[in-house]
């Protein structure tokens, strides 16, 4: 089926037929149609891409275009978190779950079945049984693994109760488990080719199903490196443990990426549908979620990808979204700007992939300290996106606060009241970021209108500050720090006197802490920062390195007149032991970090502070890589 009204792909043609009446033993004769479906996605054509998925199939009845177009709805949920979305997306992604159990391998019988348990070659569970099956039969199995995982990843953020979470949950451990006898199937499948002399791989397993086990093995190893310790002892009861090289290691070898070469070794003739989603999991590791991790994270790597697939797909709106978050990870926020401005003009049919670019401009312009040009965004954002409402609106108060003015003021006053009501619950649980920006929103109330520094520690968080240009943290953000913590102290002797005898040592430590973070920055960048050799700092290495640890130690010494924010004493710890890190003082760092890994109260009695502290998943999930990357000397 050609139509001249779909775009032209220079390095790709539509194929011209696609084989009617269906059938199931024929099912892989589609996987052209729908290898070209998901160019067109990534070359930022997606109503044409779901338009040629519903005119091949309109019933969704095909195995590959039933869940290619359930992934495509799937896409469109998370990117509104929308209820109706979410539950259309789940409709689609059942409907391609029927449709894979329709072309699997019937199940044996239950007499069959038992006796699988005593005789191995009557098992029907492990690689015998993938073996036994046919080609179709094996895609089928692999498509109903990740028609389960996109379920379970769908419903979770659609769930509003344990139960359902739970549930969920379930259908992801299963998806793992088909995903680790399939890999199990290639791996004996070309150990067998080895052994026979026939080469590295069993070239009768195609490079499409290789890439989708690739990428489900890849990915869930990747996600279960990344428990919580704690989580992770739990997981591991039932069998789980995620080697995060090894995920890695797949997801290269999907695509043929090796560190000594620029370019690819697989190309476009030889490579599996799924390559692209593999390269793309490798760029969201390497740039995003390299924010809580450190461990195997390469941006020089990313940046090959990037290339390579910027030369496909110029206008590829995820791409140039990784383009961006690149220069983010080097501190260049006004190249990323750049290019999230790009992602917007290269497409206009879906209307949320701007609410990424919205998002992210927020945080680099508050890594350049134009807060002017991040409330814009946050405007935006508050204006059209729902992913979190509530942080859209502090987002939008802390910098009316920061720019200052009655008017402003009074509007960001205004906007504190709305924070708590446009909250949201994910499996009947509270968002970590929501939940501490509705505590800061209620101090703001409780204060007569007034918090200190509110952007900046927004900043923090967002790690705009570790993403900033040195120059801007010296000549910007320090200087608004040292004067805040001038303040403030002219009121050591009697805090009594200090705005009405409130907040005074959580003003005081807050103001330290971010002395800290600044200095820390100053003099030591994070490790992928572009540094310019012919910049020149107010304050040298050295002592910078002094003052941080002397400001770190101050939140530790005044921890325990904490009243409110007890979670500035375990950021502390953490970037205190970052520091001692860079500096090569493992041991020392160690201390810190395993203090914050602790769970011990750090800053009151056990029994002075109730309940968690403001944002303690994410600080140990932090953490906990930082030890890692510590004990295996890593980058840090």
């Amino acid at each position: 089926m050609s139509n001249s009204s779909y775009p032209t792909l220079p390095w790709i043609s539509e194929p011209t037929t696609v084989k009617n009446p269906y059938s199931q033993e024929k099912a892989l004769d589609d996987l052209p149609a729908i290898s070209y479906a998901l160019h067109l996605f990534l070359a930022s054509h997606m109503i044409e891409c779901e338009d040629y998925c519903h005119k091949n199939d309109p019933t969704k009845e095909r195995l590959y275009f039933a869940t290619g177009y359930g992934l495509i709805q799937c896409v469109k949920g998370l990117m509104s978190f929308e209820d109706e979305d979410l539950l259309a997306a789940i409709g689609h992604v059942k409907r391609g779950n029927a449709i894979a159990v329709a072309h699997r391998k019937r199940a044996a019988s239950l007499p069959t079945r038992l006796a699988g348990l005593l005789v191995g070659s009557l098992n029907t569970t492990g690689v015998g049984w993938i073996s036994s099956m046919t080609t179709v039969e094996r895609h089928a199995e692999l498509v109903y693994a990740e028609n389960l995982f996109e379920r379970a990843v769908v419903g979770i953020a659609y769930s509003g109760d344990w139960l359902a979470f739970i549930k969920e949950a379930l259908n992801m451990r299963t998806a793992f488990n088909i995903y680790r006898q399939l890999h199990k199937f290639i791996e004996q499948a070309d150990a067998e080719a080895i052994a026979q002399g026939k080469g590295p791989e069993d070239t009768s397993i195609d490079p499409h199903f290789r890439s989708g086990v690739y990428l489900g093995v890849g990915a869930s190893n990747l996600m279960l490196s990344m428990m919580p310790s704690r989580l992770l002892s739990l997981i591991e009861l039932f069998g789980y443990k995620g080697d995060r090289h090894v995920g890695l290691d797949l997801l290269y070898k999907a695509g043929g990426w090796l560190s000594s070469q620029a370019e690819p070794t697989i190309g476009l003739e030889q490579e599996g549908v799924r390559r692209t989603l593999c390269d793309m999991t490798l760029l969201i590791f390497h740039l995003v979620l390299s924010s809580f991790t450190y461990e195997g994270v390469d941006t020089n790597m990313a940046e090959k990808i990037l290339q390579y697939h910027l030369k496909r797909y110029p206008n590829g709106v995820f791409f140039l979204f990784g383009q961006g978050r690149l220069n983010l990870c080097r501190s260049k926020p006004a190249e990323a700007v750049e290019c999230y401005k790009q992602a917007m003009a290269a497409q206009s049919q879906y209307r949320n992939l701007h609410h990424i670019s919205f998002w992210e401009m927020a945080i680099a312009y508050m890594a350049l300290w134009d807060i002017e040009s991040s409330l814009e965004n946050w405007r935006h954002l508050e204006a059209e996106a729902t992913w979190s409402k509530a942080t859209y609106t502090y987002g939008m108060a802390v910098c009316l606060l920061e720019l200052g003015g009655d008017k402003r003021k009074e509007e960001a006053a205004a906007l504190m009241g709305l924070v708590a009501g446009r909250r949201q619950r994910i499996a009947g649980k509270s968002i970590p970021l929501e939940k501490f920006i509705a505590r800061k929103s209620r101090k703001f109330q409780d204060q007569g209108g007034r918090l200190i520094l509110p952007s900046l520690e927004l900043g923090y968080f967002f790690l705009s500050i570790s993403r900033s240009p040195r120059r801007i943290v010296d000549s910007r953000m320090l200087p608004l720090v040292e004067e805040t913590l001038k303040h403030v102290k002219e009121y050591e002797k009697d805090p009594s006197k200090y705005e009405n005898g409130r907040g005074y040592w959580d003003d005081l430590c807050l103001a330290l802490f971010l002395h800290g973070v600044c200095l820390r920055y100053i003099a030591y960048p994070e490790p992928d920062a572009v540094i310019d050799p012919a910049e020149t700092f107010s304050i040298t290495q050295e002592e910078a390195t002094r003052r941080a640890v002397e400001s770190f130690e101050a939140v530790f010494q005044h921890g325990p007149q904490i009243e409110l924010d007890h979670h500035l004493v375990y950021f502390a710890h953490f970037e205190l032991g970052r520091l001692l890190a860079c500096k090569g003082d493992k041991d020392g760092a160690r201390v810190h970090l395993d203090l914050v890994n602790s769970g011990k109260p750090l800053e009151v009695s056990a029994t002075a502070r109730k309940g968690k502290y403001s944002m303690e998943n994410a600080l140990h999930v932090r953490t906990h890589a930082m030890l890692e990357a510590l004990n295996s000397d890593g980058r840090l």
